[in-house]
């Protein structure tokens, strides 16, 4: 039998239980230490990392009551700790993998009682299994997980792709808060746990799962620390403005572009909307009316500066580099300065500087 097999090996073992301890102490880290340590000058969100530090509880746990497995002996008792882990895993580690998907999209605060909703037919299927002690259900279970996770990959496209225009609309610098690679990797991590699961845990793809475990711990880790919080923008309330928008212009060059506010990293449009002593939604709506996103138009007037750096470099002979003059015109990120600058001018930045020069 499988199970005996890996009961030998002595290999498995130790790496299951450094699992365990890696789900643990990530758990520990983000739910009781506030600093962060892996990127310090990131304040990430409260409400993922807790999210997440439940998650990584939920890993460490099932690695727990699934551990029995490796000293019993009797294919009845080894049975019903499997049905029992099934069970468990329903109602704590797939759940809490989806909340953390939703905790991830910080431009609304969204519901979690649909995931309750998704989940109730395996809880319910998984507990008739293990009152029965069967894997009679196993199968419906398996399809309807699979068109689960189809569901939520088409959901996630979706909502990222609104959040993706959220943040346009919002700030600046789009570093760092960018998630659509997260949904990418959990999604085809759920579903590597369909086909370990529709594989019949064969011994292969359980040293397959350890692995999966590992990489999901070490990356969401990583990304809940350097994901930016941004809930202040969400949860701002709303402050009693003057909000005539005929003005909105005016107090835009007055407070944003004469003082070249626009040269501040990641400024956002909430920062700007109280720094013009505008409504933040009247500010949106007249980039709106402008037919362009308020990223769009904060990188335009930092294309402008550069243009003019540059120009003036030319006239005095001045060595410069375009990361250097990229940098000065309030660009964190040289690659976001290159797609913006051939955005608007049509063509790459060395192409124009030759054009500059010649």
């Amino acid at each position: 039998m499988m199970y005996e097999q890996i009961r030998e090996d002595t290999l498995f073992i130790i790496l299951y239980a450094g699992v365990t301890f890696m789900a643990m102490m990530a758990s520990c880290y983000l739910l009781l230490r506030r600093a962060n340590a892996i990127a310090p000058d990131v304040t990430p969100p409260l409400r993922l990392r807790r999210w997440t530090g439940a998650l990584f509880a939920a890993i460490a746990l099932s690695h727990v009551w699934y551990m029995p497995i490796l000293f019993l002996s009797s294919s009845e008792d080894i049975k019903l700790c499997d049905l029992i882990g099934g069970l468990l895993d329903s109602l704590t580690y797939f759940p809490l993998a989806i909340a953390v998907l939703f905790a991830m999209l910080q431009d609304r605060r969204r519901p979690m009682w649909p995931i309750a909703v998704m989940m109730a037919p395996i809880i319910a299927g998984n507990a008739w299994n293990l009152v029965t002690r069967s894997y009679a259900l196993l199968p419906m279970l398996y399809g309807y997980y699979l068109l689960m996770c189809l569901g939520l990959i088409l959901y996630m496209i979706r909502a990222s792709r609104q959040y993706g225009r959220w943040l346009r609309d919002n700030f600046s610098d789009l570093e760092h808060k960018e998630v659509w690679q997260s949904f990418v990797v959990l999604a085809a991590m759920l579903l590597m746990f369909a086909i370990y699961a529709l594989a019949n845990e064969s011994r292969a793809y359980v040293y397959a799962m350890l692995v999966v475990c590992t990489v999901l711990i070490g990356y969401l880790l990583w990304r809940v620390e350097t994901l930016s919080d941004l809930s202040d923008t969400v949860s701002r309330k709303t402050r009693t403005f003057r909000t005539i928008a005929g003005n909105i212009g005016p107090l835009l060059k007055q407070h944003c572009e004469e003082p070249q506010l626009y040269l501040q990293y990641d400024i956002s449009l909430a920062q700007l909307a109280t720094q013009i002593g505008v409504n933040r939604s009247y500010l949106s709506k007249h980039f709106a009316s402008q037919g362009i996103t308020y990223n769009a138009y904060i990188n335009g007037l930092r294309i402008q500066h550069f243009v003019k750096l540059y120009r003036e470099a030319v006239a005095t002979h001045q060595p410069v580099t375009a990361q250097q003059l990229a940098h000065q015109s309030g660009f964190r990120n040289y690659n976001t300065f290159s797609a913006a600058f051939k955005r608007m001018m049509g063509m790459n930045t060395t192409e124009w500087m030759l054009t500059v020069k010649s």
